[in-house]
């Protein structure tokens, strides 16, 4: 009798257990969606490349992806959130080079703290905004840099360069607008102008911004900035699509997406395209 109690005691932990573990799963959604972009990545015909590129003191990794194409074409830098080079980034990254861009997506926070090489490598995506936000923007620039003339003096670009960033990145590319006047075109994705509105009389490139209607933090800052690339006569047009939220380009592409992430990122993507293959 003893023995029959806890034999039945064991199966009812174990489909407590096998329940809670289910709820577990449903529960976390991220994992389950890094898992589907990883699956793409790894199914994608194009051909994808980690890169050590040379810094003070050290090197930083570069994720590069080649369209397949018979000719020299655009280069597209892609600068990631404040996540870091994380899976999104380098599926978007590939996407691009599907459209005929060669991309490359620096991984601007490979190398910065000891021990971890790629973003990939950190504990937690708390712990990557906490390099990201420890970086020094002198070094941003020269990264950036760096992997500007990579890829413009790569065999395969044919030395039109343009550059595309998302929230940390999208302030960063816009930044990268004033320190690189070779730059064909700045597409910033729900991200700032410098604060140091002097420095945009240095812009060469036409800037696109790309913005959800519910992200007040960002769009605040729109109206001020449209007057000082007007006093310095710089074209900066702006999309704002109603209702999306901030990351609507990431949040836009996940099964569980809300409408206006998906309309908007669905729109975006056909927008930045338009823009990419202007002459």
């Amino acid at each position: 009798m003893k023995a029959n109690l806890l034999t039945i005691a064991a199966l009812i932990l174990c489909c407590f257990s096998c329940k809670t573990d289910s709820k577990k799963e449903e529960k976390d959604p991220v994992k389950k969606v890094v898992s589907e972009i990883s699956n793409e990545l790894s199914e994608s015909q194009r051909h994808h490349e980690w890169i050590d590129l040379e810094r003070e003191n050290g090197t930083f990794k570069a994720f590069v992806v080649y369209p397949e194409s018979n000719v020299a074409t655009d280069a597209v830098i892609v600068i990631h959130e404040n996540r870091g080079l994380n899976d999104w980034a380098r599926s978007f990254a590939d996407q691009l080079a599907s459209k005929g861009f060669l991309v490359i997506a620096p991984d601007l926070i490979s190398n910065s703290v000891e021990g971890i090489e790629k973003t990939t490598d950190f504990e937690n995506t708390d712990k990557a905004r906490e390099a990201i936000y420890a970086l020094d923007p002198m070094q941003v620039t020269k990264d950036l840099n760096t992997t500007f003339q990579y890829i413009v003096n790569e065999p395969s670009s044919n030395g039109n360069v343009s550059v595309i960033g998302f929230c940390w990145g999208g302030s960063q590319s816009f930044r990268y607008a004033t320190n690189n006047q070779e730059i064909k075109k700045a597409l910033v994705f729900y991200g700032t102008a410098p604060k140091d509105y002097a420095t945009l009389e240095s812009i060469s490139a036409p800037v696109y911004g790309f913005y959800g209607g519910n992200d007040n933090r960002v769009n605040a800052t729109i109206h001020d900035t449209k007057d000082a690339m007007e006093k310095y006569n710089k074209k900066y047009e702006t999309t704002i699509y109603d209702g999306a939220g901030h990351a609507f380009m990431r949040q836009g592409a996940e099964a569980s997406a809300n409408d206006p992430n998906k309309r908007a990122r669905d729109a975006a993507w056909g927008e930045l395209l338009s823009i990419l293959d202007e002459e």
